[in-house]
Formats: C-alpha cells, structure tokens, sequence
C-alpha cells in the first residue's frame, strides 16, 4: 500500500494478470447467480411491453397451421398507467439542519439542488429509470462529478441500461451501501478501448486477442449480438481461438468495472475542541499536513476505514486501478419489488396471464374462420361441372350454385364447430388477472362506464393508487440516496467560490437569479459555505411543471373571485399565454409597480439628495431664529411678565418644528442609504454575472 504523499507503486505484467483473473473471478460469480437468468426474464418482460408476445416456436406452428396469432397487448396500457402515476409525483427534495447545520445553508442546498436537477432534466431520467424498474426489475441511476463543461466540477446523473449491472450476489438490503462491490459491463471495441484508456492497453489487448483469452467464454466477442451479457459464438466456446482466420472476426472486448470496498489506512484531522473530523488529502506531503495541522491547531488520527476500490478490466489487462475519488458506489439503485436480495417489476408476473389472453383470442378467432367453410359431404361422382376440389375452394362463397346429378344425393355442409362453452369466460378472466395483478383498475385506466359518478370513480382511483404503493415508496427509498449521494459530492467538491442560478422554490416561473456560494470576503469570512455542517434530505413530491402552473393559475382565479386581491401581473404569469413575461411587466408599468430604470434611479436620488440639502437649510434657518429669540428673550427680562410669556412660548414652538424637521432629515437620509444599497447590492451582482461570463470566453491565441 502506498504511502500518504506517494503514488502506488505500479503493478508488474504478473501482477496485473494476478488482478484481472481475480476481478473475472468475481464478476463470473456473480454472473452465474443469478444475472444470466434476469438477462433472459428482462429481454423477455421488455419484448411483452413492447408487443412482442410469442414464442418464435409456438408462432411458426400455428403459421403451419394457417391459424391466427392475437396479440392483445394489455400489459402496454397497464404500466403507462402506473408511469402516468409517477409523472404527477414528481420529486421534491429538501434540506434541513443536522447537528451544527445552519438553516441559512440548508435553503441554500435546497435551491442547488434544483440547479442540479434542472442541469440533468433530473425528472426525465427519473422517469426512465423508473420505466426500467418496472418492466425490466431494475433501474439504475449514475451520479458523479463532471468535468467536461465546467472547470470546478458538475454533478451529473444519468440513467445505465440495466442489463449492464451487476448487483452483489451477497446483497440482502436494498441500501447499496451495505454491499460489498457491483459491477458494470460493456462491449468495447479495441479502437474504442484505445480513445478511453491509451494506445499501450489497446496494444495489450491486440495481444491478448492474438493468444486468445484464457478468462472465459464471453470474454472476447465474435458474433453480432452485443446487448448485455450475451455470451460469445458457439465456436469460440468450443475452444477455436487458435485459428488465425477466427482471430480477425474480433468484434469486442467485454469491459469489466467493478466497484468494491476495501480497507485502507487512512489519516484524519481531529479538531479536539469540536469533536469534528475531516479526512487529510491523499497527495498532500508529510511537510504540508504537518503544517496544516500546526496551522490551525489540529490533531492528526490514522485509521483503517472502508473506501472504495475502482478497477477496470479487459481479458487479462488492467485499464484502471485506483482508489474511487467518491466515498460510495456511483449507482444508486430504483427496485419496484425487493425480497431478501432478489428485485423483480411489474411486468414479470403479468407474462402468464397475457399468453393464455393471446391463445384463447387466437382460438376463438380461428374457429369464427373456420365457420365460414366448414366442410362438404359429396357423394362419388355425384357433382355436375365440379369437382370434390372445386367445392372445397369455393364452397364458402356468397350465391354458390350447386348441380349433381340425378339419383345421386345431395351434397351436405358439414356442421360448423361452435365455440367450446366458456371459453369467452376464460378469456375475460384472463384479463380480468392481468387488472388484478397489477393493481390497476378501469378507473385508472379511464375506461370505466360514463353512468360512474366521480366521487366514486375517485375513490376507485384511489383504491388503485393503494395497490402500487410499493413500487412508488421503493421510489421514494431511491430518491433519499439520490439525495444523500449528491449532498456528499456538493460538500466534497463544491470548495471553491462559485457562482449558481438558482431558481425560486416559491414560484419556479420567475426568472434564475445569481447566487454566490463559498465567498471569501476581505474578513477572511466564508459567505455560503457548502463545505460545513451535517443535513438531513426530506423527499416530498411536486406536481408535474405543466400541473403544476395549471394548478396554480386556477387556484389563483379562484383566490380572485372570492376576494384575495392579487395583482393583475402575477395572473398572467401564471396563465398559459405566449409572451406572458412581456405582459405582465407592461402591466405593471401601467400600474406603476415597475421598477425604475437605471436613469430614472439616478433622478430619483438626485431628487432625494435635493430634499435633504432644503431640509438641513431649513433646520438652519429654524436655528437661527431660536437663537434670536433666545437673545430678544433675554434682552427684554426686565419687561412685563406677559411679554416674556410670548416670547417662551414662541421658542418652544419653534423647538418642536425643529425637532420635526430632524426626524424629517433622519428619515430621508435612512431611505437614501437604503437605496443606495440596494443599487450597489444590484451593481455588484451584475458584475459578477459579467465577470463570470467573460472568464468562460476564450482569452485569444491559437486553442487547437
């Protein structure tokens, strides 16, 4: 194990070999318990959604047999009902305070959340991994940092094919952190392998192809096939790899990632005042954690703890291994049904009644045809102008004219079959099945009767929702550790000061505003650091976008019509119309709710400082007038008692004015700085929008 401060010493040829067999070892078993069979129950439960419902065996027969082959494809109809379901709850997360969390930071999490949501068209690949966890058993998410449009880092989640995945054969919870590794596999050609990985392990597998594979037999790829984990040609598994002519039929290479835990010594700042510990960079030196450590009066812990190991093989040839950058597993995991280890969908338990649906469909329909032409009883040589064969093509036609000779007996139509009682019976509870299994009812389908009233076809509605609960909490379960895996990377690797567009939780409609995280100001203050504190995820559901502004329009309508006085703008805004922003800010430019521009601001204070200069003037004249009076006051103290009462009471009135006229002062002084603050919180926000934005242009000179 390497050293803190040093890079891992690198893998000799034996040792490389020693760790791909060692990682085809594991992939293998967890291949053979179990994977292979879901390989074959997915292909099919994805064929059955898609209306690909016969066996190409059972197909043929019946084609031999000139009999029909029904496919009424109820499955299609049933889970678009159950995803419609999953469209309406759309996911809503939220943060709060855990420990020393601030509140402050936790709404500021909440608002980048939804950044990152909106960056991933979060609630399509939601939908598409839930798709893939009912129809095929499993859904997967990726989550990781990007560094492809953004120097500093992005969160970035995608969907993976499920067939792809391998889950721990040892896994008993659905939490994958409870897992000791899982795998993801791919058919890569060499040139492919060279883009992603470098020449040298392209030139190595070239080599390894040349001496043929010694792992297994779908490890080296010659047929055409290459979804999944389909194995490789028939003549490659009976051990033809000798054959120099075989050897130019490369088509891949199967690509083996594999994400396990492993102990690792490991070094960690302890603050022993707090309590709090953070783990020391690996590359940092003995000298620089020292130093840091001195630096801010910390201790220095060393640990084995649990980290993720990253390796990637091909045949015999390590691509990658290296100690993940991530504390957990990229995969997060969507399981519609999860028993002891073993996830399964919807559409699985839903083959058998759909197959006996199509067959009995397929009979019935056969024996209609088979009405039509039933049959003749002819006796020999008994027609006249046509024979035996004749009668049997065109015995079934409208205006058939029938001679036979005279003496003879007449030619009789053979019975019809007439469908077996009860059939149809079956064939209804056939369907009827497919409704029970699935939990989804005609109202949720929206094919119950019109003489339903609503309240009752909501209450069917609501029974229906009940039976594919499961599934939808499963959901929610997926969407906590969606949450929590990118709480984790925000707090690694959003370290830097940067600027976010957040979007107002409130009223998404309105347009993103500038919001900077991890500021350091001229205090040596952090504003909005992302970096400290612990937070707990609330999952919650919202409405879909477009329910969500109908919802919103229509409750702002009604709030309208029963007296709630809101604005006429904030009516358009959330109405449907085309160039609504347009028409709610000339709206408010009528009403006089729009703010002032930039040359009406800067008049506006102008204005405002010229009071204030006529206020102090005045406040000046009024103080020289008391003490005018003041000395008239004092002159005339040998006068009568009411002459000198006149004088008191015209310095306290002028006293109380111009007591009035400072508060007046005070006052438009307060609302001055108050503007200016608010122009200069303005000004300060557009250059920094303006400094990001030039810092992303290229700066000239030749970038090819």
């Amino acid at each position: 194990m390497a050293e803190y401060g040093k890079k891992e010493k690198k893998l000799s040829k034996a040792e490389q070999h020693e760790l791909a067999k060692e990682q085809w070892n594991s992939y293998a078993r967890a291949r053979d318990n179990g994977h292979e069979d879901y390989i074959d129950i997915a292909q099919q439960c994805d064929a059955f959604y898609r209306g690909h419902q016969w066996d190409a065996a059972d197909m043929a027969a019946l084609d031999d047999q000139g009999r029909p082959a029904l496919t009424i494809n109820t499955i299609l109809p049933t889970i678009n009902s159950v995803l419609g379901e999953q469209t309406t709850r759309r996911m809503d997360i939220a943060f709060k305070p855990r420990g020393r969390g601030q509140q402050e930071i936790a709404d500021v999490l909440t608002k980048l959340f939804m950044q990152i949501s909106d960056n991933n068209k979060l609630d399509w690949v939601e939908s598409q991994v839930f798709s893939d966890g009912l129809i095929q058993d499993r859904g997967w998410f990726d989550v990781r940092i990007d560094f492809d449009d953004h120097i500093q880092g992005e969160v970035r989640v995608t969907p993976k094919d499920p067939l792809d995945i391998l889950i721990d054969p040892d896994a008993k919870e659905y939490d994958p952190r409870t897992w000791n590794e899982i795998f993801e596999t791919r058919w890569m050609t060499l040139d492919e392998i060279e883009e992603q990985y470098g020449q040298d392990k392209a030139d190595k597998l070239r080599i390894t192809v040349e001496q043929g594979s010694q792992l297994g037999t779908d490890s080296i790829e010659y047929e055409e096939n290459r979804y999944g984990n389909t194995a490789a040609s028939v003549e490659y598994n009976q051990g033809n790899t000798s054959n120099p002519e075989e050897n130019r039929q490369l088509r891949a290479i199967r690509v083996i990632e594999r994400q396990y835990y492993k102990l690792k010594e490991c070094m960690f700042y302890v603050d022993s005042v707090t309590g709090d510990m953070r783990e020391v960079p690996y590359n940092w030196s003995k000298k620089k954690r020292e130093s840091f450590a001195d630096q801010f009066g910390l201790e220095i812990l060393t640990k084995h703890t649990k980290k993720v190991r990253w390796t990637t093989t091909a045949d015999l040839v390590v691509l990658h291994d290296e100690w993940s950058p991530y504390d957990t597993f990229t995969l997060v995991p969507y399981f519609p049904y999860w028993r002891r280890g073993r996830p399964f969908g919807m559409v699985r338990n839903l083959i058998s009644p759909q197959e006996q649906l199509n067959k009995i469909s397929s009979q019935e329909l056969h024996i209609v045809n088979t009405t039509a032409n039933s049959g003749w009883i002819v006796e020999t040589g008994s027609l006249n102008g046509m024979t035996a064969d004749d009668l049997e093509e065109h015995g079934a036609e409208t205006g058939l004219v029938l001679e036979f000779n005279r003496g003879s007996s007449p030619p009789s139509k053979i019975p019809p079959n007439q469908i077996p009682t009860g059939l149809d019976r079956i064939s209804q509870k056939a369907a009827i099945n497919i409704k029970q299994i699935s939990g989804i009812s005609d109202a949720m389908l929206g094919t119950d009767s019109p003489e339903v009233s609503g309240v009752a076809i909501q209450a069917k509605q609501n029974r229906g929702a009940m039976m594919i609960q499961v599934p939808l909490d499963n959901l929610t379960k997926t969407r906590q550790y969606l949450a929590e895996k990118v709480l984790n990377l925000v707090q690694a690797y959003y370290t830097e000061e940067r600027l976010i567009q957040i979007t107002d939780e409130t009223d998404p409609l309105k347009r993103r505003q500038p919001m900077k995280v991890n500021e350091i100001t001229t205090e040596g203050m952090i504003i909005n650091d992302l970096t400290l504190g612990e937070y707990d995820v609330v999952v919650g559901t919202a409405p879909a976008r477009d329910n969500f502004e109908e919802i919103q329009f229509a409750e702002a309508i009604a709030l309208r019509q029963a007296g709630v006085p809101i604005p006429d703008d904030m009516i358009v805004e959330y109405s449907h119309l085309a160039r609504k922003g347009e028409i709610a800010q000339r709206i408010r430019q009528m009403q006089g709710q729009e703010p002032p521009s930039e040359e009406q601001a800067q008049l506006m204070q102008f204005q405002a400082e010229a009071e204030i200069r006529k206020t102090q003037l005045e406040i000046a004249q009024m103080e020289a007038e008391v003490q005018r009076l003041q000395s008239e006051a004092m002159l005339n103290q040998a006068k009568a008692e009411g002459t000198a009462g006149d004088q008191q009471l015209k310095l306290a009135d002028m006293q109380s004015k111009i007591q009035t006229k400072r508060e007046e002062l005070a006052l438009r002084e307060r609302l001055s700085e108050m503007t200016n603050q608010v122009r200069t919180g303005q000004s300060e926000t557009q250059a920094a929008s303006k400094i990001a934005v030039a810092a992303m242009k290229p700066t000239g000179g030749n970038n090819g």
